[in-house]
């Protein structure tokens, strides 16, 4: 993992490597030519670039390079290589609180995903873990990325399917803080409401039971129930912890807009008109490049460690990324 603590001081970075996405045809992206699929699929690049990938072969089909108009049937493995460039996070330690045998205790930074997802891989909880501290394999429950707080860690397969059993059975009870907009009703609030998550646009949504009474189309969400108890409030704000009874995607910032008081800062649920990130072509590439670090990287090389004093040594360019270009030297 790279810090960079002079310039770019509070942030980590980690140096642009190579990668190889690998996926298989979906029912609805077969009959699509190859170029038309990831276009259409994958909007964080222009299509001028995957008509170039297909050309020279950094994206193949069943391990063959195939021609631009070739047509994508289910089940066939895609791959892509490509030069990747993880967004940045914040640069705060992953610290590790206990360690046992079979369980490891850690404080999770907001901003830091926990495990490898979307364009994040090196910049994750499971990442820096490895790479700073030698710790792997893991086992673990999830935190959004944009939360803090604490992690427990299974470090066996037999460990992890016990702290299963335990959350399904209701033995591992789970607590959140958050800062919501306006006053808090004083008494507990319980909000059931089904929560739909729509994986394309990267958020969820909220449906009510009376959607089903009134028509005939079944809920698409799965059933939701969190608590919440106000433990402050300075008449802008309030302070309130927040108890889920279910687990499901983004469950406490939904329900938190559902009652009114979406959390303070969540730029993703406090306007119910939030545009589609899938039709503005911002990928988490896209954002790495807009606000990386203005420099380039060693090509074919993953991680580099490397102190502050070495932080300004020049990248190579890939020629075919479309972020590098953003990454050019400046001053």
């Amino acid at each position: 993992m790279i810090k960079f603590s002079n310039c770019f001081a509070g942030i980590r970075y980690v140096r642009p490597y190579y990668f190889e996405f690998i996926c298989h045809v979906k029912n609805r992206w077969a009959g699509k030519t190859i170029v038309d699929m990831f276009a259409e699929e994958f909007k964080g690049r222009p299509r001028d670039y995957y008509v170039s990938a297909v050309k020279c072969g950094r994206i193949q089909v069943d391990g063959q390079k195939v021609h631009v108009s070739y047509i994508v049937q289910p089940s066939q493995k895609i791959s892509h290589f490509l030069h990747r460039h993880e967004p940045p996070v914040m640069a705060r330690d992953v610290a590790v609180l206990h360690e046992e045998a079979d369980v490891l205790t850690v404080c999770k930074p907001a901003s830091v995903p926990v495990h490898p997802c979307g364009q994040y891989r090196k910049n994750t909880v499971v990442g820096i873990l490895q790479a700073e501290h030698g710790l792997a394999p893991l086992f673990l429950h999830r935190l959004d990325r944009l939360v803090s707080g604490l992690l427990i860690l299974a470090r066996s397969a037999s460990k992890a399917d016990l702290f299963r059993q335990q959350i399904e059975s209701g033995m591992v009870q789970k607590q959140y803080i958050a800062k919501v907009i306006g006053i808090f009703p004083e008494d507990e609030q319980v909000v059931h409401a089904n929560v739909n998550y729509n994986a394309r646009e990267g958020r969820s949504t909220v449906e009510v039971g009376e959607v089903c009474k009134n028509s005939n189309t079944l809920l698409k969400g799965k059933a939701a129930c969190t608590k919440f108890t106000r433990i402050c409030t300075d008449g802008t704000h309030s302070v309130v912890l927040c108890k889920p009874i279910t687990g499901r995607t983004h469950q406490i910032r939904v329900h938190l807009q559902y009652a009114g008081h979406p959390i303070a800062n969540d730029m993703l649920y406090l306007s119910e008109f939030v545009s589609d990130r899938s039709t503005e072509g911002m990928s988490a590439d896209r954002a790495a490049a807009n606000f990386g670090p203005s420099r380039k990287s060693n090509s074919h090389r993953d991680c580099i460690d490397e102190s502050a004093g070495k932080s300004s040594e020049d990248f190579s360019f890939d020629p075919m990324c479309t972020n590098c270009p953003d990454l050019a030297p400046k001053g």
